[in-house]
């Protein structure tokens, strides 16, 4: 497997425990169009050596991404050998400086790494970070922990549009949102992806299958939106007039995102 066949640009990744490699090819035919195998959070200290050693062992999905422990930690070094033997993306937890992916870089080559925000240190360095990852993601869960802050929405704004403007300035895909705890509640999870969606995000975290569906429905523009893009196109070029508004090329483009964004999320849900 070569990194090539991993999606920076995926709309619905699912992590999987990386002692759990039974689930691997799970996740890789769950619906999620991209599957993260994670040696951090979802594996205890005490497991991390084995976890390793069995993802070394297993098939690995292609559509997969390798969560490694972070900088400073006593198995980092070790992650990173095996995703370079494996030749699998990078997610970066934790991630708080450029010198970090300087030399997450420097150990993995042109392997794409997504640099996970979580912490102060990491937003004030987001716009640096950004220019050596190839994707940004937001976790908002050990963010808010850092910073002593609760999770609702209003409270994580300002860390949010500043995660969408370093994405951008950086040339990158929209960066991912975080995940919603809860996976039965499809409704929020819905509504989380919605709301990530209007906020400039491209995709979210996901821990369960369950979350797949409706992370893709609230991520896809509404028809309303959807038909209007189309009607917007319809009038050609130029400036003009339609339906008592004004059409130019910024209209133009954003009616061009919609329909991007609704037939991404089409092409994962008709799978």
């Amino acid at each position: 497997m070569t990194a090539a066949h991993f999606r920076i640009e995926c709309l619905a990744p699912l992590f999987v425990p990386a002692n759990r490699p039974e689930r691997y090819q799970k996740a890789a035919t769950s619906g999620a169009d991209a599957v993260i195998i994670d040696l951090e959070d979802a594996v205890a200290p005490a497991d991390k050596e084995a976890a390793r050693t069995m993802l070394l062992d297993a098939s690995v999905p292609a559509n997969a991404m390798v969560r490694i422990n972070a900088a400073g930690t006593r198995w980092h070094d070790g992650d990173l050998r095996a995703a370079k033997k494996l030749s699998v993306a990078v997610m970066l937890p934790k991630a708080e400086s450029v010198g970090q992916l300087q030399d997450l870089r420097a150990m993995i080559g042109d392997l794409p790494i997504v640099a996970l925000i979580e912490s102060a240190p990491g937003l004030a360095a987001a716009r640096t970070i950004a220019h050596e990852a190839d994707r940004l993601a937001f976790g908002y869960i050990d963010f808010s922990a850092d910073i002593g802050c609760s999770m609702e929405r209003d409270a994580l704004l300002l860390a949010r549009a500043e995660i969408v403007l370093a994405s951008r300035l950086a040339h990158l895909p929209a960066p991912l949102e975080g995940v919603t705890p809860s996976f039965d509640d499809t409704a929020l999870v819905e509504d989380d992806a919605r709301y990530a969606a209007a906020m400039g995000f491209g995709g979210k975290l996901l821990i369960h299958p369950k979350q797949i569906a409706p992370t893709l429905h609230g991520f896809r523009p509404a028809q309303a939106d959807i038909d209007w893009a189309r009607n917007i196109l319809d009038t050609g070029d130029g400036a003009v007039s339609f339906n008592g508004q004004m059409v130019d090329a910024p209209v133009r483009l954003r009616a061009q995102r919609i329909l991007a964004a609704a037939r991404a999320c089409d092409a994962i849900l008709d799978r």
